[in-house]
């Protein structure tokens, strides 16, 4: 489906109560409209944008949603100074074609408390690399997808491959409870010099912003010695973890796991994902390359 051009035709409405984007939705499936989800915690970029754009080609329905999710913030994380940008937000979904925005308050999705919220955790994997960084990170993110589905039921929904560990628990988690949504992956958007577009690249000074490259660069580097058969995996994630702290970053993770599974990767795996997170500044920059060999 064509995007609708945003020549002051074309109005994107926004829901706040989950009373009325039910009704709404259900006049569009009446008319036989797919609809296609992407959740999102404001304060957009052109990352967010571009799965607009793949939603749109997925569904006849584009809904965003704009929720900073408290449950997946852990004790002294970024919650409360997390860009709150409604307005500009808007203006970019319109501008993007997207149809509808549900952007519900805390009371709205968690009406009983968050501390008497139902939990969805996905195990094993919700505890490794940026799980130990965040106890509790990856429960909160889906306990909020799951709740998400529930309220739209999409028929597909969007996330980006940045967090590919984050794609990989929803996606378990989707399977997992026989939740008949299509996940479909898109890829990470870039700025021209290779750093991956973040809402938390803003924290970023302008000289901290010059260095930040250096993450993706290592990646590469690491995921070409892969492929030249380097199978010493401690050893290339070591040389990884120096070249980053030479580049002015704080080290948090940086491995090389089986695509399929997230667990580390062992000599004979053919289809690898590099995983990295690392600190620069105020920022936790996170980042990935896959590598099939």
């Amino acid at each position: 489906m064509a995007l609708p051009v945003d020549d002051g035709t074309f109005s994107m409405q926004t829901f706040t109560k989950l009373i009325d984007l039910r009704a709404h939705l259900r006049d569009l499936r009446r008319q036989g409209k797919t609809i296609a989800m992407v959740a999102t915690m404001g304060n957009l970029h052109d990352g967010h944008l571009e799965l607009i754009h793949k939603a749109s080609t997925l569904a006849d329905i584009v809904i965003a949603t704009i929720f900073v999710n408290p449950l997946q913030f852990g004790t002294g994380e970024d919650l409360e100074k997390y860009p709150k940008t409604l307005n500009e937000d808007k203006q970019q979904l319109q501008a993007a074609g997207c149809h509808l925005l549900f952007a519900p308050t805390d009371k709205e999705v968690y009406p009983h408390g968050r501390d008497n919220q139902t939990i969805v955790e996905v195990p094993a994997t919700s505890n490794l690399y940026c799980g130990t960084s965040r106890p509790g990170h990856f429960q909160g993110v889906a306990t909020v997808v799951c709740k998400l589905y529930s309220m739209i039921q999409p028929d597909t929904a969007v996330f980006g491959e940045k967090d590919y560990q984050q794609l990989h628990i929803i996606r378990q988690m989707t399977q997992d409870l026989s939740i008949d949504v299509n996940v479909v992956g898109s890829p990470t958007k870039r700025n021209a010099d290779g750093l991956a577009l973040s809402s938390r690249n803003g924290y970023l000074t302008a000289d901290e912003r010059q260095r930040a490259t250096a993450l993706y660069a290592v990646l590469q580097s690491t995921a070409k010695s892969l492929q030249h058969e380097n199978a010493d995996f401690p050893q290339l994630c070591e040389q990884a973890q120096l070249t980053l702290e030479d580049a002015g970053f704080k080290r948090d993770y940086f491995v090389i796991a089986n695509a399929n599974t997230l667990m580390l990767a062992q000599p004979g795996d053919k289809q690898l994902v590099v995983l990295a997170a690392a600190y620069i500044g105020a920022a936790r920059l996170i980042d990935n390359k896959v590598v099939n060999l």
